[in-house]
C-alpha cells in the first residue's frame, strides 16, 4: 500500500503519476538479506551440477540452453526422484499440452510433421448400428407409427378418407405393439404419451370424416378419460360436433358447456367460438331465446358479422322489430380489420414502390381481404332483403330505412346495389310494368359506371320481357358503353340483334361475352342457337356439348343435343341423348313423345308404342300421341282398342267430325253394325251435311234391310247436289276472276306475258315467334325429316274424304309429331336466355331466381 498513490478529486490526473516509482520485489541487493531465497539455495535445487556445452561453438558459448528437447541427464533430488523435463534413456519429454494438435510426446528427431495422420491410411469404416437392440427396436416402431400417422393425413387432404383410415387403424396397431415392447423390456416408464395422444386424435378424426360417428366418439371419450392427457378436455368440442351432426342436440349442447368450463379466460376466442356453436344448435332447436342470449354476449364481447347476421335471424323468428333494426345497427358497425384499398394505388412519382404494389396486389393476403369484404356484404345484403318487409309497415319504406342505414355506414358503397335489389324484387315478383321499379333503375343512369351498367342491364331485360326491343336496345347499350366487358349487357345486347334476326351480329355478340367471361353459360346457348339458325349445325353442336360439360343436368341442353343430331341423320345419337333426358325428366310427355316418334321412324314400332303409350298417360290430351295409338291398334287389328282413344279426341275436339267417323269406323270394324249405326246416326244430327257419314248409313242400312235406307239415300243425293252447285259457284267465280286479269293485262299493253302468280301466305311458325331463355322450343325441328324412314313406315292417321268403298278410312299422308320439348315453366321462357345483372352478393340464404328469363350472375 506504500506505493500505491490516491489522488485527491480536487486535483487533476497526472499522466506520469507512479512513473519513477521502484518495486522493491526486484531488487537484488538484499537477497542475502532474505531467508526464504538463502534457505533455497541451501537445498538440493540450489546444488545441481554445472551443465557443460554439448555443442560447442554456439552463440551463448560454453552453455548451451537447456530446454525439454535437449540431452540434459537427470539430476536426483533428495527424494531420489528424476526432475520435471529430464530426458532419459535418450526419449523426449512429453508434450502434453500440445497433443491435441497432432503432435506426440514420442517422436524422434528428423521425423516427417504429420498432425492429421494422413500417412496411417484411411480411416476404419464405423461400426454398424445393431437394431437387435431393445432400444432400436423400439426406435424404429417409433418411426413407423409418425410416418402412418403423417401418411393418414396426406391421405385425408388428398380425399381419400377410407386410405386415412385405414393408415389411422395401423398406426393403432403399431402403438400398442410400441407399448407392450416397452412393457416386456421392464422401460414402460419412459412410454411416449404424445405419440399415443396423437394416434388416437388422428384415429378418432378418420372416425368421424367417414360418418363412423359412434367409433370416433367412443375414441374421444379414451382420451378424455385418461387424466394422463394434459388439455385432453378440449376434445368436447369435438364430440359436441359430432352430435349436432346426428341432431343430438341436446348432448351437443352438454359437451359444448363442459368444454366451455374447461377452458380459462384465457384462451377468449376459443370461448367465443364455442359460444356461436352453442346459439347455432339452440337455432335447431327452436329455442331463439336461449340463441339470442348467446349471441348478445358475443356481440358485446367480440362482435363479428356471421355472430350479428344469426341475431338478426332470431329477431326475425321471434318478429321484435326494434330489436332487428338495433342489430342491422351493430352488424353494419362491426370492424373488419382489413386496410382501405387506398393504400393499393401506386404513386406516380416512385416505381420502386409501384412494383412493391404491384406484388402485393394479389397476394393471399389481400385475397383474403377481399374475401372477408365479400362475405360481410352479402350477409348485410341478405339481411336488408328479408327484415325490410318486417320492420315497416311496406316492403318500400323497409327497404328505404336499410338504404338510409348504410348510407351512414362503411359500406356506403353498398346503397346502391341495395337501390338496384330493391327493383329486382319487383322483378322477382313477376311485377314488371311496376313503375317504381323501373323509375330506382332509370335513377342510376347517372351514377358511376359499375351501378350505371348493372341498372341499364336490369332495365334492358325487363324491356325485353315487355318486347320493347328497341328500347331494350338502348339500355344495352348503355350498359355496354357504362362497361364494355359485362358479359351480361353484351348477352342482352345480342338477343336483342336475335329478335331482329341479324344472327351474324348476334353470334359476335355473344362471342364477346365469353371472350369476357368464359363461364357465361347463357351467351354459350345462345350461341349453340344462334349457329343452328343459320344452318351451322356442326358448330351449334360443339356449342352445347361444351355447355353439357358444364351443366351436366340440363333437360334444355340434351334436348338441343338430341335434336341436332336428328337434324345431322343420326337418329341412334339423338335417341341416345333423349334416353338421358328422360332420366332427368322422367315425366315430361313431349319427351317421351320425341322418343315414339323416332323409335316409329327407325320400324321399331314396340318400342314406339311403349314411349307413346308413357306419353299419353303423362298427358292424355296430345292429339298426335292419340291418333297414333289409335292407328297402332287399328293396324295390330284391335279396333276395340282404338274406340278409347278416337272418343278422346271427340271430347277433345268435339267440332271435328273425323274423331266421331272413326269411331263408328271401329265399331264397325269389330262387328259391331247396331253400335255403328247409332254412332253414324249420331254424327248425322250433329253434321247433316256430312257426306262420308251418309254415305255410310246408306251402306249399313242396305246391308241391315233397314227402312230407313230411302230417307238417307234421298238425303244423300241431295247433299251431293249441293256440294255440285256449291263447287260449280266456286270454279266459275275462279274463272271470271282469272279471265278479267288478263283482260286487264292484255288492255295495259305491256309486252311482257302474263304471270299469275298466287298471293303470298304469312304464315310464321312458332319457332320464328318464340325462343326461349333456356330452351328454343323446338319448334324448328319441323327442319328434320319426319317423313317415312328407309327401315320402316310409320304410323299416322288422318282422315281424308272416304270413297265408297268397303273400308271406312285410308292412311293419309304422313303426320309430323311436334317434336317441341314444352317447359314446365311455361311459354314465358320461349324467347333466347337473357341477361339480367351483374349480382351484387353470392346469397346462399335467400337465393331466389329471378325470374325465368332473368340470368343472375
Amino acid at each position: 500500500m506504500d506505493n500505491v498513490h490516491l489522488v485527491p478529486e480536487e486535483e487533476e490526473d497526472d499522466l506520469y503519476t507512479g512513473y519513477n516509482d521502484y518495486n522493491l520485489t526486484f531488487d537484488g541487493e538484499d537477497l542475502h538479506n532474505d531467508e526464504g531465497f538463502q534457505q533455497a539455495v541451501r537445498t538440493s535445487h540450489g546444488r545441481r551440477p554445472p551443465m557443460t556445452a554439448k555443442y560447442p561453438g554456439t552463440a551463448i558459448g560454453g552453455r548451451p540452453i537447456g530446454t525439454a528437447y535437449g540431452s540434459r541427464m537427470p539430476v536426483g533430488t533428495a527424494m531420489g526422484r528424476p526432475m520435471t523435463g529430464a530426458v532419459q534413456d535418450g526419449a523426449a519429454r512429453p508434450m502434453t499440452a500440445v497433443r491435441a494438435a497432432g503432435y506426440s510426446s514420442s517422436i524422434a528427431r528428423g521425423s516427417v510433421f504429420d498432425p492429421l495422420g494422413q500417412s496411417k491410411g484411411p480411416a476404419p469404416p464405423l461400426e454398424t448400428r445393431n437394431e437387435d437392440t431393445p432400444e432400436e427396436k423400439i426406435k424404429i416402431l417409433e418411426k413407423k407409427v409418425n410416418d402412418l400417422i403423417e401418411e393418414s393425413c396426406l391421405a385425408h387432404a388428398r380425399g381419400d378418407l377410407q386410405l386415412s383410415l385405414e393408415k389411422a387403424k395401423e398406426a393403432g396397431r403399431k402403438e400398442r405393439a410400441l407399448v407392450r415392447q416397452r412393457e416386456q423390456t421392464g422401460t414402460a416408464d419412459h412410454i411416449n404419451l404424445d405419440l399415443t395422444y396423437s394416434v388416437l386424435f388422428n384415429l378418432a378424426n378418420q372416425y368421424a370424416n367417414n360418418d363412423m360417428y359412434t367409433e370416433a366418439l367412443n375414441t374421444y371419450q379414451v382420451i378424455v378419460k385418461n387424466k394422463m392427457f394434459s388439455n385432453a378436455g378440449r376434445l368436447k368440442v369435438n364430440m359436441a360436433n359430432i352430435y349436432f351432426k346426428q341432431k343430438n342436440y341436446t348432448k351437443a349442447i352438454k359437451f359444448y358447456r363442459m368444454a366451455l368450463d374447461q377452458i380459462s379466460n384465457a384462451h377468449n376466442a376459443m370461448r367465443i367460438k364455442i359460444m356461436q356453436n352453442i346459439g347455432v344448435v339452440f337455432i335447431h332447436m327452436g329455442q331463439y331465446s336461449d340463441a339470442i342470449t348467446s349471441f348478445e354476449y358475443i356481440m358485446s364481447e367480440s362482435p363479428n358479422i356471421k355472430t350479428g347476421f344469426n341475431l338478426i335471424l332470431c329477431y326475425y323468428a321471434i318478429g321484435d322489430r326494434e330489436r332487428m333494426k338495433k342489430a342491422f345497427q351493430k352488424l353494419i358497425c362491426v370492424p373488419l380489420g382489413i386496410d382501405d384499398d387506398d393504400k393499393y394505388i401506386p404513386p406516380n412519382d416512385d416505381p420502386h414502390a409501384n412494383m412493391v404494389i404491384e406484388a402485393i396486389k394479389n397476394d393471399k393476403l389481400h385475397q383474403m381481404e377481399r374475401e372477408r369484404k365479400a362475405l360481410a356484404e352479402k350477409y348485410i345484403m341478405t339481411s336488408a332483403k328479408f327484415i325490410a318487409p318486417a320492420i315497416e309497415s311496406s316492403f318500400a319504406a323497409g327497404f328505404d330505412w336499410c338504404v338510409d342505414m348504410v348510407k351512414g355506414s362503411q359500406y356506403v358503397e353498398l346503397a346502391n346495389d341495395l337501390e338496384i335489389n330493391k327493383a329486382i324484387t319487383y322483378l322477382r315478383q313477376r311485377d314488371f310494368r311496376q313503375a317504381e321499379a323501373v323509375e330506382t333503375l332509370k335513377m342510376f343512369e347517372k351514377k358511376d359506371s359499375r351501378v350505371k351498367s348493372a341498372a341499364a342491364t336490369n332495365l334492358s331485360f325487363l324491356y325485353f320481357l315487355e318486347k320493347d326491343y328497341d328500347q331494350a336496345d338502348r339500355y344495352a347499350e348503355l350498359a355496354m358503353s357504362a362497361d364494355r366487358y359485362n358479359p351480361a349487357a353484351l348477352v342482352n345486347k345480342g338477343n336483342t340483334e336475335f329478335v331482329k334476326e341479324d344472327y351474324e351480329k348476334a353470334a359476335e355478340f355473344y362471342k364477346e361475352a365469353l371472350h369476357n367471361d368464359s363461364s357465361c353459360t347463357e351467351a354459350l346457348y345462345n350461341l349453340g342457337l344462334t349457329y343452328k339458325r343459320l344452318g351451322r349445325l356442326e358448330e351449334a353442336l360443339d356449342c352445347f356439348l361444351k355447355l353439357h360439360a358444364i351443366l351436366r343436368n340440363s333437360a334444355q341442353v340434351m334436348y338441343q343435343l338430341s335434336n341436332l343430331y336428328e337434324m345431322l341423320e343420326d337418329p341412334h345419337q339423338a335417341i341416345e341423348w333423349l334416353m338421358q333426358l328422360t332420366s332427368v325428366t322422367p315425366t315430361d310427355a313431349q319427351v317421351l313423345a320425341k322418343l315414339g316418334d323416332l323409335y316409329d321412324n327407325e320400324g321399331d314400332k314396340s318400342q314406339a308404342f311403349q314411349y307413346y303409350y308413357e306419353s299419353y298417360r303423362y298427358f292424355p290430351s296430345n292429339i298426335s300421341v292419340i291418333e297414333w295409338l289409335g292407328a297402332y291398334y287399328i293396324d295390330t287389328q284391335f279396333c276395340e282398342k282404338a274406340i278409347q282413344y278416337f272418343e278422346r279426341a271427340t271430347l277433345i275436339q268435339p267440332t271435328q267430325v273425323k274423331w266421331q267417323l272413326m269411331v263408328a269406323s271401329c265399331y264397325r270394324r269389330s262387328g259391331n253394325y247396331q253400335k255403328a249405326l247409332e254412332t253414324y246416326k249420331d254424327i248425322h244430327r250433329k253434321f247433316p251435311e256430312n257426306v262420308e257419314c251418309l254415305r255410310f248409313l246408306v251402306r249399313l242400312c242396305t246391308d241391315m234391310g233397314l227402312k230407313e235406307v230411302q230417307d238417307y239415300a234421298t238425303k244423300l243425293k241431295k247433299v251431293e247436289k249441293m256440294k255440285e252447285i256449291r263447287e260449280q259457284r266456286v270454279r266459275s267465280g275462279r274463272d271470271s276472276s282469272a279471265r278479267g286479269r288478263r283482260e286487264g293485262s292484255a288492255g295495259s299493253g305491256s309486252s311482257s306475258s302474263p304471270i299469275n302468280t298466287p298471293p303470298l301466305r304469312a304464315s310464321v311458325s312458332r319457332s320464328e315467334t318464340k325462343y326461349s331463355p333456356l330452351l328454343e322450343q323446338g319448334r324448328d325441328s319441323g327442319q328434320s325429316n319426319h317423313g317415312t324412314s328407309a327401315k320402316g313406315e310409320r304410323l299416322s292417321v288422318k282422315l281424308k274424304t272416304l270413297p265408297g268403298s268397303n273400308e271406312p278410312y285410308e292412311a293419309s299422308t304422313q303426320q309430323e309429331i311436334d317434336a317441341s320439348y314444352v317447359d314446365p315453366l311455361g311459354p314465358q321462357m320461349q324467347r333466347p336466355k337473357t341477361a339480367a345483372r351483374k349480382r351484387t352478393e353470392e346469397d346462399e340464404f335467400a337465393d331466389e331466381e329471378l325470374g325465368d328469363d332473368l340470368l343472375p350472375e
